[in-house]
């Protein structure tokens, strides 16, 4: 009879069967523990591994191409604070390009060596790419980014964020080649103009994410199309400090877009209470995060309108809008279903005290983080003198030591 400690696993289980296995295990550190048992099992483990990130140069990259034939998504980006030299080159890229054709997603976030010239080849090798981040590439021009948009048109997702010498040409090669683009990300591209986004949504018409914050060229005739073009897919949208903007972009967000769910429009000092409260009615049961800090023309009737009519609201601020008082609070209790509002961010809002403060306390127990930095009537002794009892989970922000959720950022 066959000893038991004589009988090998690999004997007796197949290649299929131990995929099968793998394919049941959830986390990456179980994953590389199963490649340990043995090379058979290392073998299996690399080929049906998805995701990598990883630092290495072209001949690493040469070794990775061979060992993970089947990586859907390569995370190369560089942190700001530990950037290292001379970081992923142009030949780095070239090696991607031919060695990873599966690749689904790739985040070159930082990474400031490369060039048009790995552009083209990533445009050239990798056909299957839906996801792409080259956020801050600040060498990258219209040449290398159109390359991708030719070559990758199933590309669903775009961060070109801090490319400044990108133009509408990028846009209109996007509209041209990609068809299912989802998320797209220009903040700072300030060569961005009402013509592009035009351009873009000709094409593009189910972008549910964009971010133009910073984008200075860009105004209402631009926002007025991509709302129309999107209108059942956006979503998000991102408008920081486009001082073009102003009440008809929000009014036509109103007309068009019910599935708006953020909005970010600090800075944009032209934006009336009219607009905001056409906003409000409009998309009362999407609306979740709204920013119009800097709106100075925003008062309590628009405030007031959010905060009652919004179902879903969960973050708002509106940071030195100084003609909000108390009595933007005031009418919480006839709201119709009750205030699940987390962040709240009133710093510099200088006529709002303790009162409005509590009176918000009063009908909303979900708060999480409130920022009244700069609010000379509202302090910890005063809010200790007249009894707030804040949520159990909620951190005040009342001198800037806190760090900030970046829910609105």
């Amino acid at each position: 009879m066959e000893s038991r400690s004589s009988i090998c696993i690999n004997e007796r289980v197949g290649e299929d069967e131990l995929r099968a296995i793998l394919g049941k295990v959830e986390s990456d550190q179980d994953k590389e523990a199963f490649g340990l048992v043995c090379k058979k099992w290392l073998y299996l483990q690399s080929t049906e591994r998805k995701r990598l990130a990883s630092r290495a140069g072209p001949h690493m990259l040469r070794k990775m191409a061979a060992r993970f034939t089947k990586l859907l998504q390569l995370d190369l980006a560089q942190s700001v604070s530990r950037s290292f030299y001379p970081g992923v080159t142009d030949s780095d890229l070239s090696v991607i390009a031919h060695g990873f054709t599966c690749l689904t997603l790739l985040s070159l976030h930082n990474c400031k060596g490369i060039t048009d010239v790995g552009m083209i080849e990533i445009g050239r090798g990798l056909s299957s790419l839906q996801c792409l981040d080259v956020s801050y590439c600040r060498k990258l021009t219209d040449k290398g980014l159109s390359a991708v948009a030719v070559g990758c048109c199933d590309l669903r997702s775009l961060h070109i964020a801090g490319c400044r010498f990108v133009t509408d040409k990028v846009l209109q090669s996007l509209s041209q080649n990609c068809h299912n683009l989802e998320e797209l990300g220009l903040q700072g591209c300030n060569s961005i103009t009402d013509s592009g986004l035009t351009d873009l949504v000709n094409g593009c018409r189910r972008i549910k994410f964009l971010d133009i914050n910073k984008c200075s060229n860009v105004g209402d005739s631009g926002v007025s199309s991509v709302s129309e073009a999107c209108s059942s897919s956006l979503k998000t949208l991102k408008l920081l400090d486009c001082y073009r903007i102003g009440d008809k972009s929000i009014l036509s967000l109103a007309q068009f877009c019910k599935n708006l769910e953020t909005l970010i429009v600090g800075g944009c000092r032209d934006i009336s209470d009219e607009s905001i409260k056409s906003l409000a009615a409009a998309c009362k049961n999407s609306l979740k995060n709204l920013r119009m800090d800097w709106c100075l023309n925003i008062t309590n009737s628009s405030l007031s309108c959010v905060l009652t009519q919004c179902r879903n609201l969960e973050a708002v601020d509106v940071g030195c809008c100084e003609e909000v008082t108390d009595a933007a609070f005031q009418d919480l209790g006839t709201r119709e279903i009750e205030l699940n509002l987390k962040i709240l961010k009133v710093s510099n809002c200088p006529k709002i005290t303790v009162m409005g403060i509590g009176v918000l306390l009063d009908n909303c127990n979900s708060l999480e983080y409130l920022d009244v930095r700069s609010c000379p009537h509202i302090t910890k002794a005063g809010c200790d003198e007249v009894g707030l009892q804040f949520p159990p989970c909620c951190k005040v922000n009342f001198a800037g030591s806190l760090s900030e959720p970046d829910v609105l950022l």
